[in-house]
């Protein structure tokens, strides 16, 4: 521990970083600017430890630290070893959706949120839209059509759920700004897991079948606006749209004052 002087003059205690953390963090840094890649197999504990001139248990720490983040992955064994892996947003959107849950956030709250990020990247996507762009939301939508077309049962409806996030996850990816598309994946987690216990709820399939019908005509009505390359149309539009959406799910038992819930 070390001291430092606060702003009111007093001394406060700092804590020094801990030997694996100081090397989580190196080794962190090379694979965050690419110097350790994806696949790539760390040396042997006993040669990683002669360059660090550490112990294999602290060594062991600072894997942990990485494993807990995704950034690498220890198998075990007589063929084991430590490979860099590839974050994975599952992680962060867990911790997120906690943090919100232990926040008492609104599921309103977070419908509302969606609001303001999806619109404004249906904007960007309808001004720099690319025909992939285009071939990409129409395939979902065709996915779509051959659901409802097959009819809605059981473990469809999730599929339905994931195949209708998807082209909400397209509209965040291809809208060209990485940190709208990380920030919608984060939400996606606690609203795609919302509208499943919402749909499953529900007994009439009849009415299903109908709300995804609808879904499916406002999806193919976005698609025309952003391929027009009509931003100003296509915002307005999908900021009405999500805003009855968002109004049918939060109905009745989803009322508005429902807190998220990860665990329902």
């Amino acid at each position: 521990m070390s001291s430092a002087v606060s702003t009111d003059g007093s001394q406060r205690r700092v804590r020094a970083p801990k030997t694996a953390e100081l090397i989580a963090h190196q080794l962190r840094s090379e694979i965050v600017r690419g110097i350790l890649k994806p696949g790539d197999t760390l040396p042997p504990e006993l040669v990683l430890g002669s360059q660090f001139g550490v112990s294999r248990p602290t060594l062991r720490e600072a894997f942990r630290i990485l494993e807990n983040e995704s950034l690498i992955v220890v198998r075990r064994g007589s063929r084991g070893g430590v490979q860099v892996s590839s974050p994975d947003p599952a992680v962060a959107a867990r911790h997120v959706g906690l943090l919100l849950q232990m926040s008492g956030t609104t599921l309103a709250d977070v419908y509302e949120a969606r609001m303001v990020l999806e619109p404004a990247a249906v904007r960007m996507l309808a001004q720099r839209r690319t025909a992939v762009d285009l071939a990409a939301l129409n395939s979902c939508v065709a996915d779509l059509k051959e659901l409802v077309a097959a009819g809605i049962e059981g473990a469809d409806l999730d599929r339905w759920s994931d195949t209708a996030f998807r082209f909400h996850d397209l509209i965040m990816e291809r809208a060209g700004n990485q940190t709208l598309a990380v920030l919608g994946g984060l939400l996606r987690g606690v609203v795609s897991a919302h509208m499943g216990t919402v749909v499953r709820r529900s007994a009439d399939h009849a009415e299903i079948l109908a709300q995804f019908r609808k879904t499916i005509r406002s999806f193919v009505k976005l698609v025309s606006l952003i391929e027009a390359k009509d931003a100003d149309a296509a915002e307005q539009f999908w900021r009405g749209h999500m805003s009855k959406v968002s109004k049918s799910m939060l109905w009745g038992s989803f009322a508005t004052e429902s807190v998220v819930d990860l665990f329902n």
